[in-house]
């Protein structure tokens, strides 16, 4: 089983963790996207994650994210600068920045991600698990289990949430990007699928079947393709769940997650002055 790393782990409190905090940036770097969402607008960027268009014309060597871990540092804080700079502007005071990371991220790589986010001097930082921000955006809100499939370009993540917290979760290293252009799915959908299957028979408590008579949350750009989650539907025998644009259910559901918290921040009693 795998705990969250998030910044609202252990029922930590948004109007204490938060105080402060009047504008945000939610971001979600993928291994073939960068996607941004801000607060009143929504999708402000959604490129090509090896694009830069650093100011003094440097150019990443490859992707910065492969397999959703960070592998070119300086290139992805260019990125995240220049976002940051559109988005909020040079001043980031009274800031605070969501940044999703895949599941089962390692502890590096999520202190990774921190320090690139810390460099870029926002007031608050969240970092939380992609399963979690797409349960936000396109999940039932019941509390009950439920199970995200989520199929990028790179990376293919099963998890299971009960009450909003990680209860199992597995990951491959494949995607939509290892498929040839004419090749048919079936090495996405049978990966998924295994995972979904060892995930069931490893469970003693119910919580996938519970999940699964649900119908599975699928995200991400294999979403997107009905003969994937066609052949998902079938070989389950269970409906399966499209947020709107599933592409973007994470980044959209950080957003969501980063305006709770500004309201929060906002609600909260300041804090009593010096004693005169």
């Amino acid at each position: 089983m795998h705990s969250p790393h998030d910044g609202l782990r252990h029922g930590r409190s948004v109007r204490q963790g938060y105080r402060g905090v009047t504008r945000g940036l939610a971001l979600d770097l993928g291994s073939s996207r960068t996607r941004a969402w801000v607060p009143g607008l929504g999708i402000v960027t959604d490129a090509d994650a090896e694009s830069t268009d650093d100011p003094q014309g440097a150019r990443g060597h490859g992707r910065p994210v492969r397999r959703g871990r960070i592998v070119d540092r300086e290139s992805c804080g260019r990125i995240l600068s220049r976002i940051a700079d559109t988005a909020l502007g040079t001043d980031r005071s009274e800031t605070l920045i969501v940044l999703s990371h895949p599941v089962l991220a390692g502890p590096e790589h999520r202190a990774e991600a921190r320090e690139l986010l810390a460099a870029l001097g926002p007031t608050s930082v969240i970092v939380l698990n992609s399963a979690r921000a797409a349960a936000a955006c396109g999940g039932p809100q019941d509390g009950g289990p439920l199970l995200v499939v989520d199929i990028g370009a790179e990376l293919t993540e099963v998890t299971l949430l009960v009450d909003g917290m990680v209860r199992d979760a597995r990951e491959a290293e494949t995607g939509l990007s290892d498929l040839g252009p004419a090749e048919p799915p079936t090495p996405v959908v049978r990966t998924a699928l295994d995972m979904i299957m060892e995930m069931w028979q490893q469970d003693r408590h119910g919580a996938v079947l519970g999940a699964l008579r649900k119908g599975p949350l699928l995200a991400g750009g294999g979403a997107l393709r009905p003969d994937i989650t066609n052949r998902i539907a079938v070989r389950l025998g269970v409906p399966v769940r499209l947020a709107d644009d599933p592409a973007t259910t994470v980044v959209r559901g950080a957003g969501l997650i980063l305006s709770s918290a500004l309201r929060h921040a906002a609600a909260a009693p300041a804090l009593p002055g010096p004693a005169r």
